[in-house]
């Protein structure tokens, strides 16, 4: 992770040999006044905006790495990002000298950070918890990418609170109101209604962004919301389908990438589809480029298949 030039220079180094560093390849700087080995800058963009963020944060000791930033530490899924262009995030503590403002590559925000809401990246960076960091992002956002960030991160902290977690313990009520508590308390305060509101839509069953996405444009469209990844039994086994509208027997599957690593998961998606479809139960489904780019047109889909 990247160093500030001061701390080198207490460790016994120079301004000379860390521009003579920097000239050789040996160390590259991330960003004025803070240094990386070369050899450790990754090959990966998420990576790559960490090590920006962290330089960032190296060099104004007093912030905590946050909102998209911390995003992308955590891996929570975001509705859409570059992280090629993205700017490094950092909150400042409230009640300093400290101002909002932007600047290229940089977001500066100041807010009142609880201790018990800042965690620390490997390397010993702080970082905006799970918790706050999605009630950071949600600030902003509205159905149906707030419910991307607030899936994503109940299912993280669902995930935190046990080992090795199954597929039950995403459906059980007591783990997800558990795992809820601390993003409400980071939604404590003003500005945060709609956001609350979200979060006891939320759910960790949703398995991918392109579920939560679906699920909300369902919400703003109207229409009957289904249940999902219920298990149904099948002479094939158990299966979870994304979506299902038990009154209609419908199936709703939302397919992306993920879900097709090979030619064999492909063929596997087929023989299950035909099982479900052989017990009766009928079938919708969209992709993820559907659903970003005309989700009216999905839901319209769905809204046939359910006889509206």
């Amino acid at each position: 992770m990247p160093t500030a030039g001061r701390d080198l220079i207490a460790l016994g180094a120079s301004k000379h040999r860390l521009e003579e560093a920097v000239r050789d390849g040996r160390l590259l700087r991330v960003r004025r006044g803070v240094y990386l080995d070369a050899t450790k800058w990754p090959a990966d963009p998420r990576e790559q905006h960490l090590v920006r963020a962290c330089a960032q944060q190296a060099y104004q000791a007093e912030g905590v790495v946050s909102h998209r930033s911390a995003a992308a530490w955590w891996r929570i899924p975001l509705p859409s990002t570059d992280w090629v262009d993205e700017p490094a995030w950092l909150t400042l503590p409230a009640g300093a000298s400290f101002r909002s403002e932007r600047s290229p590559g940089v977001v500066q925000l100041v807010a009142r950070l609880p201790r018990h809401q800042v965690g620390t990246i490997d390397g010993g960076f702080p970082v905006t918890t799970i918790a706050r960091t999605a009630a950071d992002l949600v600030r902003t956002l509205e159905l149906p990418e707030a419910l991307v960030v607030l899936d994503g991160a109940l299912r993280l902290l669902c995930a935190d609170l046990v080992l090795n977690p199954r597929r039950s313990d995403y459906r059980n009520q007591r783990l997800v109101e558990a795992a809820r508590a601390p993003v409400r308390d980071a939604m404590a305060g003003r500005g945060m209604a709609a956001a609350r509101r979200w979060l006891e839509v939320a759910d960790p069953v949703r398995e991918s962004p392109i579920e939560s996405l679906a699920f909300g444009h369902m919400m703003l469209a109207g229409l009957p919301l289904p249940e999902c990844q219920v298990p149904i039994a099948t002479p094939l086994g158990t299966f979870f389908p994304d979506f299902y509208w038990r009154d209609q027997d419908l199936i709703g599957e939302a397919d992306g990438r993920s879900k097709y690593a090979d030619a064999g998961d492909m063929i596997a998606e087929k023989r299950r589809e035909q099982v479900l479809r052989d017990q009766g139960h009928r079938f919708v489904r969209w992709d993820g480029g559907e659903i970003h780019a005309r989700p009216h047109v999905v839901m319209a889909r769905i809204g046939r298949a359910l006889g509206l």
